[in-house]
């Protein structure tokens, strides 16, 4: 099983904004051989997603999608090579509307696309990000005490150590990287859950998946390392391989975030 997670930072603009005969979402689609994609920030209804993933969809790609409340933020999306068997998204009264998790069954597996919100640090914004930390905290607990096959992926927009962000001494008081947000990742890995990249690259800088459009960031791999692959440790044993695929320059990409790619035996 080969699973993929990738911030689309809006599908449409994937799609078609940054897309050319090689360039964009779909090509990259047709040339990927993951079983499973996870989408976040879609920014698109369910009847726009299914109108810019046609293509794809006429390839006998499966979609399961969780459409954001309000117009053009959030959204999250699965897209499976295998039909799906359930489909759920997250059991909570603030955020069941919010288009930040869909959860599949395919392939043997449960699969689960993620979109933590950004945060601002000492707002309202990071108290809403904090809730639905809690809330997914919640359904995480549950998923492990399943003993199925689970894999969550997604954009978390928490850069977890030192290792994860280029330039983390700017941003420990910021949003991203706050001591809270990194204390819940660790958590979350104590009861069960394994950063599974992490575990095949680790005590090295990076992969970084996310750079800014601005400046030379990208140029000079000034990134975070904010999209992951948390499987439980059964899933976890049987990864193989891990890698981020980042585009070779900067006018080639599609997003500001990279494909994460893993790969299970």
């Amino acid at each position: 099983m080969i699973v993929t997670t990738v911030n689309v930072n809006g599908i449409r603009a994937a799609v078609k904004q940054r897309s050319s005969e090689n360039l964009g979402l779909l090509p990259w689609l047709k040339e990927s051989r993951a079983d499973i994609v996870c989408l976040q920030e879609t920014r698109a209804d369910d009847e726009q997603l299914r109108d810019a993933l046609a293509p794809a969809l006429a390839d006998d790609w499966h979609l399961a999608s969780a459409e954001p409340h309000v117009k053009g933020r959030n959204g999250v999306a699965v897209l499976s090579r295998t039909p799906f068997s359930a489909v759920r998204i997250l059991e909570s009264e603030e955020f069941a509307t919010h288009g930040r998790y869909i959860e599949v069954e395919t392939g043997g597996a449960t699969v689960a696309s993620v979109y933590l919100p950004t945060g601002e640090a000492e707002t309202e914004r990071q108290l809403e990000k904090e809730r639905f930390m809690a809330a997914i905290e919640a359904r995480m607990a549950q998923l492990l005490a399943g003993n199925r096959d689970t894999v969550l992926c997604g954009d978390w927009n928490i850069a977890h150590t030192e290792n994860d962000i280029k330039a983390w001494k700017n941003n420990v008081k910021k949003a991203g990287f706050l001591p809270s947000e990194r204390q819940w990742l660790t958590d979350l890995m104590a009861t069960g859950w394994v950063d599974v990249v992490r575990r095949l690259h680790p005590d090295v800088a990076g992969p970084y998946s996310w750079w800014s459009w601005r400046g030379k960031a990208f140029d000079n791999d000034a990134g975070w390392r904010i999209d992951y692959h948390l499987a439980n440790a059964g899933l976890a044993e049987r990864a193989v391989s891990a890698r981020v695929e980042r585009a070779e320059l900067y006018a080639l990409r599609w997003s500001d975030h990279a494909p994460v790619t893993v790969e299970f035996s």
